[in-house]
């Protein structure tokens, strides 16, 4: 499974954005995805998951909750992580990850496959 990113930049605080991550494959609905972030001399971070084969099921860190949404098309291969009302703690790298397997998954060490990365700055 390769993972492609997309979507950041540069964003005023209050402002909005849309992640999108491309998979390959034909089993994208089997996966469970995730979003992580990682700010300047800060550890890899989870932000939210949703589930795989066809659960839909969705968990989000404390911090973003109310303000970001992750989404999938399973037709576009395609998830989303829509955030809303940025603040300048949101800036980092964003990151997508995918598990094959039905449950969400809040760790880093439980994801097998990880994008390149889309800089999301926030300016305040």
């Amino acid at each position: 499974v390769q993972l492609v990113e997309s979507g950041g930049g540069l964003v005023q605080a209050g402002g909005s954005l849309r992640l999108s991550c491309a998979a390959s494959g034909q089993t994208f609905k089997d996966y469970a995805m995730g979003w992580f972030r990682q700010a300047p001399g800060k550890e890899r971070e989870f932000v939210a998951t949703i589930s795989g084969r066809g659960g839909g099921n969705t968990y989000y860190a404390e911090s973003v909750k109310g303000r970001f949404t992750i989404s999938r098309d399973n037709a576009k291969n395609t998830v989303y992580l829509q955030m809303n009302s940025l603040k300048a703690d949101d800036t980092a790298v964003y990151y997508c990850a995918a598990v094959r397997q039905g449950l969400v998954q809040k760790v880093t060490t439980g994801y097998d496959y990880w994008g390149q990365g889309t800089l999301v700055t926030v300016s305040s």
